[in-house]
């Protein structure tokens, strides 16, 4: 092991005890600092948020389930001061980065994470730790969907959850690219955040002829692909309304609801139904193309794909967070600030 500064032997972290998204389950309490071995970096964490993925993974919901007792926490930054012993992870020693939890271990919400240096993003001086810590899962997942939408050669798209930050994301891509956007919400006041960033298609899907809306403005701009983020019926009205041969593209369950579709359009209307998550579409990029991204992330991240913060809360005030956050998640992220 390299390291830059004495290492603790227990550190402070947020620790899951239960899959059953009860406040008690979660707590805040001593946990051993880990020491890199081989391919690891050891991230002295300064900032981590609380996104939609890690409240499903409190409750259970999430595609991976890590081993209990667990330290919650898909990503964050911080600065690496221990390493192992290859180039790899000795060329981010004493490096401040972006990272993201390993897949069978504790997560980010913690004073310390051990994670692999192939999961770690070195942060420009132009990014602020802040902005580092929200850099993987809303901008890559955003940057992926427009590859997507661009690479298929689409030249419009559907996206629910639209007043999301990934979504405000998903919107300002689509500015940036020139590809027309039908963005849908649930109330009048997301509607109009939208509107005000220019949006030109918003639909409000509590609307009484929301559907007829929908199918009108799909079929006008030949939107052939879509964005899902909610799940069980909505993924049902909007492959509905969407031209013949289009595609859906599940990256979310916000309802926790079964997905719903009809298979009359599956069969006849030669439509399809595919998931996305964004650790199977890196694992397809070099470690050197995943290093480039990052850098075309950062420099995107003060306009294109940038993220709101609507608060801050020291470790030790995790659940007032979670709370907060499930309240009003489109006013902004909620950030975890270690050592505040």
């Amino acid at each position: 092991m390299r390291a830059i500064e004495p290492i603790p032997q227990s550190m402070q972290a947020a620790v899951l005890h239960a899959y059953d998204g009860k406040p008690e389950s979660l707590r805040v309490e001593a946990r051993p600092v880990p020491r890199p071995a081989r391919g690891q970096v050891l991230v002295k964490m300064t900032a981590a948020p609380i996104n939609p993925s890690d409240l499903m993974f409190l409750k259970g919901l999430y595609g991976i389930l890590k081993p209990l007792p667990v330290v919650p926490g898909w990503e964050g930054a911080g600065r690496v001061v221990a390493t192992g012993d290859d180039w790899l992870s000795r060329m981010l020693l004493g490096k401040r980065v972006a990272c993201a939890a390993p897949n069978q271990r504790d997560g980010t919400w913690a004073e310390y994470m051990l994670t692999a240096a192939t999961r770690c993003v070195p942060l420009s001086d132009s990014v602020s730790d802040e902005q580092g810590a929200m850099l993987i899962v809303n901008p890559l997942t955003a940057w992926a969907l427009m590859d997507i939408t661009r690479q298929g050669g689409h030249s419009a798209f559907v996206q629910t959850a639209a007043a999301s930050a990934l979504g405000r994301m998903l919107l300002r891509l689509s500015q940036h690219f020139g590809i027309e956007g039908i963005h849908l919400v649930r109330r009048e006041e997301q509607a109009q955040l939208l509107r005000s960033m220019g949006a030109r298609f918003v639909l409000n899907s509590e609307a009484p002829d929301f559907d007829a809306q929908l199918h009108a403005v799909c079929h006008q701009l030949n939107a052939t692909i879509a964005f899902e983020a909610v799940s069980g019926m909505t993924a049902l009205r909007v492959l509905q309304a969407m031209p013949e041969g289009s595609r859906l593209v599940l990256y979310g369950a916000l309802s926790e609801s079964p997905l719903m579709a009809d298979p009359r359009d599956l069969i006849f209307q030669r439509k399809r139904i595919e998931g996305f998550w964004l650790a199977d579409w890196l694992v397809g990029r070099s470690v050197w193309q995943q290093l480039r991204l990052g850098r075309q992330v950062q420099r995107a991240l003060g306009d294109l794909l940038r993220s709101e913060v609507a608060a801050r809360y020291p470790l030790s005030a995790v659940h007032c967070a979670l709370t907060d956050y499930q309240a009003s998640m489109t006013a902004g992220k909620r950030l975890l600030v270690m050592g505040s």
